[in-house]
């Protein structure tokens, strides 16, 4: 039997295989393989297609991430809001810098941070001081970002977007990412907007902003070989960023058939299933779909049997995992939303290239749950 995957990233590849095969070998021959005329054209095309004047790519969205942060100065005696509920790439990057993540609750409708608990946290602070604020816009939808950033503007705290699984998206007819000081993008091949390996990017309207993260990504460097302050290695290469050149051309009509397969998905109207809710204002692009289940594993099962592969984004909270639990501090009242969602959860097919017969298998076999 045919399985349906989660995500197909080689399908996005045979897609655009003739663009892209073009696009790598223009890379081969022209033997400038590190921050060339790609990188910088990518950069320039990305920028603009968010609605943001500057784009500095990066190695990945982590680093996207620890750029931002470093280049804000925050590090050590300092906090960083952000969720539990996320891949734990957002709270690594708040460690790497040395600074502490603090955990807040994220709202069960939508799964993004609930802004209720990050006032609450943001008022009773008593420690370090929190320089920074790390909304996630989880699944494809952005987080109530407007309320947000009046938050980060009251308390004194940046906002920073955390848009790895949000390309495309928009709030109030806005871009991700752009809601605050930056936003940091991950190019992972599975992503919206995917390249075929590592990387990621950084935008911001910032100028002062963008110049220390590009003096940071590169060793510190203005001068070759000259660092003027510690840095890093955080590279975009020639061949993924002119693979997402093509990529880009492509990412609005590559969303709305993820939404056009939400819409599908939407029509099973079961008992046991809650679905994912839109906020309003939020322009949903579907990088996963996750429903609620009572029965979850029952249901995983029932859909593997029908050749449906599922997943589960994420199984463990970060506050709950050996390697961070020790090095994050939780909001004032816990986390109960994000520790039930983690128990219910689950993430059916989606992504552009799936075959209209394979998203109607999807959908029968949800409706035939339980009969």
């Amino acid at each position: 039997m045919k399985t349906i995957p989660v995500a197909n990233p080689g399908a996005s590849y045979h897609a655009h295989k003739d663009e892209l095969d073009r696009a790598v070998a223009r890379v081969l021959a022209s033997g400038w393989y590190i921050m060339g005329h790609e990188v910088q054209q990518f950069e320039e095309e990305f920028a603009s297609f968010c609605g943001a004047s500057e784009c500095i790519s990066t190695g990945s969205g982590t680093d996207a991430l620890v750029l931002i942060l470093r280049a804000l100065g925050i590090g050590p005696g300092d906090a960083v809001v952000t969720v539990s509920h996320t891949a734990v790439a957002t709270v690594a990057a708040v460690d790497l810098v040395g600074a502490r993540p603090v955990l807040v609750d994220v709202d069960p409708a939508s799964f993004t941070m609930s802004p209720d608990h990050l006032e609450g946290t943001l008022a009773s602070s008593s420690g370090l001081p929190i320089r920074a604020i790390i909304p996630v816009n989880l699944y494809g939808q952005a987080a109530d970002l407007d309320r947000i950033a009046r938050l980060g503007e009251r308390y004194g705290a940046w906002v920073i977007e955390d848009c790895a699984q949000a390309h495309g998206a928009t709030y109030e007819g806005r871009g991700v990412g752009t809601a605050g000081i930056a936003g940091a993008f991950s190019f992972y091949p599975t992503k919206n907007l995917g390249a075929l390996g590592d990387g990621g990017a950084v935008i911001t309207s910032n100028e002062g902003l963008a110049a220390r993260c590009r003096l940071i990504k590169q060793y510190g460097w203005r001068t070759r070989y000259i660092s003027e302050t510690r840095g890093m290695n955080t590279r975009l290469d020639e061949l993924q960023a002119a693979v997402l050149r093509v990529k880009l051309g492509y990412l609005r009509a590559a969303n709305e058939r993820r939404q056009a397969i939400a819409r599908v998905y939407r029509e099973v109207a079961r008992p046991y299933l809650t679905h994912p809710e839109p906020a309003p204002g939020s322009d949903h692009v579907f990088h996963q779909y996750v429903v609620q289940a009572d029965a979850r594993d029952e249901l995983r099962s029932h859909l593997s049997s029908n050749g449906i592969d599922t997943a589960i984004l994420y199984p463990v909270p970060i506050h709950r995992q050996a390697g961070y639990a020790d090095r994050v501090t939780l909001g004032p009242g816990g986390l109960p939303a994000t520790e039930m969602l983690c128990g219910r959860i689950v993430s059916l097919p989606i992504y552009p290239e799936m075959s209209d017969a394979d998203v109607m298998k999807v959908a029968g076999a949800l409706s035939t749950f339980g009969q």
